[in-house]
């Protein structure tokens, strides 16, 4: 008989064996989106390496500073703001751009570091970090004459 577990159950209870309490949980907060940041005022970034000589791509010669700036709405909360450079990578560098050039990459440099692609990396919006590129070349390449390209996006966001 299935009785007889609720009735031990009651009779322990009745005699004073069974204690308890409860509290009632209430939860609230604020869900807040964090401000928008905007860089160069939304403008393109534009950087021209004009002519390149095909056999003086090294990773060093050619490199240029990236001038940029960040702008952020205020906020109160202690958001985490994140830079990345989001692209293609090149397959032999995961820090460089792929370009229209099937061996030739864009390296991106963040405080002369390799800065890797597709990566957030935490930064402070009163210093922003130092970026600089520069055409790097695949291992064992050689290049010929012709225009090239790339397209990336600088992306600055609070998490």
């Amino acid at each position: 008989m299935t009785f007889w577990p609720q009735r031990t159950l009651l009779a322990l209870c009745a005699i004073g064996l069974c204690s308890g309490a409860s509290a009632n949980l209430t939860f609230s907060g604020t869900l807040n989106e964090p401000p928008p940041c905007t860089i160069d005022a939304g403008n393109t970034i534009e950087v021209d390496f004009g002519d390149v000589g095909v056999k003086r791509v090294d990773g060093v010669k050619y490199r240029q500073g990236l001038s940029y700036t960040i702008s952020c709405g205020t906020d109160t909360l202690p958001w985490m703001l994140k830079l990345s450079v989001n692209g293609t990578a090149t397959t032999f560098d995961g820090a460089a751009v792929q370009t229209s050039v099937p061996a030739l990459g864009i390296r991106v440099f963040q405080n002369n570091q390799p800065f890797a692609l597709n990566t957030p990396l935490e930064i402070s919006l009163s210093s922003p970090p130092v970026l600089e590129v520069v055409p790097v070349k695949r291992p064992g390449a050689t290049l010929t004459p012709a225009r090239f390209n790339a397209v990336a996006t600088l992306l600055a966001e609070y998490q």
